[in-house]
């Protein structure tokens, strides 16, 4: 039995990374994600002498396994948007309002490094916040039918077969998926180095609560909104408002420590209280050629948990802000 249960993880464990990221983009939860791929290995080891390889792929007999969970779980947990798709945008000083909603939460990229440190079959620019936020705006088949088809290639027929329905019905939900997320994906991005460079210069004003420098990295159009709040701001001008405000209420003294989600640049933000510095908030930024097109920023634990984000830091065993000089992205700052 030992011997069988290995050989079966040997031929399921070069498909978790992209399970994984598939049951992310289904449900929007990166904990609930992990704990779904469990699911699909455990149902897929009971059901493997159902398995027959002349009548399909292991891959895709592994997603519908995975499709006919993600459909069963989010009859329960229903969607997970972000403010900006529920709501309209706020006044940037009016109070913070606490949505009670189950919201969508970022994919830390270490699990999927975790998972295969050679993986190249997940595109990361599949897993980006706006995106996955729209595709929780579509029905779960809509959503499964775009994944299948226009994320992860799979022809019509075999997507029909993932989502045990016809070729015709996936067509139907493909064309309505399409319209729902349209305008969505990015033209183009920068590079990865340029995208960090941004977000290093903004870290860098963020430090030095230089709210004027923080606006001039930013696009005429960018978007800044913080789950679990409702309060979502649009445009430089507010978003100069509200950090003004966020330094006036939270103070000037921050430690910083970058982090790296849905193929996203970003940092978990250290307030100092008292003698130690509390965590405060993690905040992935979306880079467009322009400048910082979306700020999220998450106050969540169970965000703060799969990035495995210390609760508190102890001034005395940091580095000050000025002396780090190779920047940001070498990590604390």
């Amino acid at each position: 039995m030992t011997e069988q249960v290995e050989d079966f993880d040997r031929l399921v464990e070069p498909f978790r990374a992209e399970l994984l990221a598939y049951c992310y983009r289904m449900l929007g939860s990166a904990h609930d994600a992990e704990d779904l791929v469990q699911d699909t290995f455990l149902r897929a080891w009971r059901a493997r002498e159902q398995y027959d390889s002349t009548r399909g792929s292991l891959r895709t007999w592994l997603y519908r396994i995975a499709t006919n969970v993600c459909l069963t779980a989010l009859e329960v947990r229903g969607r997970r948007p972000l403010p900006s798709g529920l709501v309209a945008a706020s006044d940037p000083l009016s109070p913070l309002v606490h949505g009670g909603n189950v919201w969508l939460q970022p994919l830390p990229d270490s699990m999927l490094d975790a998972s295969d440190p050679a993986v190249a079959v997940v595109s990361r620019s599949s897993l980006r916040l706006a995106f996955a936020a729209a595709l929780q705006l579509l029905s779960a088949r809509q959503r499964g039918a775009l994944i299948l088809r226009d994320v992860l290639g799979f022809s019509a027929a075999e997507a029909a077969e993932i989502l045990g329905t016809t070729v015709a019905s996936v067509n139907s939900s493909l064309h309505r998926a399409r319209s729902g997320v349209q305008g969505v994906h990015a033209e183009s991005e920068p590079t990865a180095a340029e995208q960090r460079a941004w977000v290093d210069r903004y870290m860098k004003a963020f430090l030095q609560a230089d709210v004027e420098g923080l606006k001039r990295l930013l696009t005429e159009d960018v978007i800044m909104e913080m789950p679990p709040m409702l309060n979502w701001f649009a445009g430089p001008g507010n978003y100069g408002l509200f950090m003004e405000w966020v330094f006036r209420a939270a103070g000037t003294d921050w430690r910083l420590t970058a982090v790296a989600a849905n193929g996203q640049h970003g940092f978990a933000a250290y307030r100092r209280v008292g003698d130690a510095y509390e965590l405060h908030t993690l905040q992935l930024f979306t880079v467009t050629a322009e400048g910082i097109s979306r700020t999220s920023v998450f106050q969540d634990s169970e965000v703060f948990t799969s990035f495995g984000l210390a609760p508190r830091l102890d001034p005395e065993e940091l580095p000050s802000p000025d002396a780090n000089s190779s920047g940001p992205a070498a990590g604390m700052y």
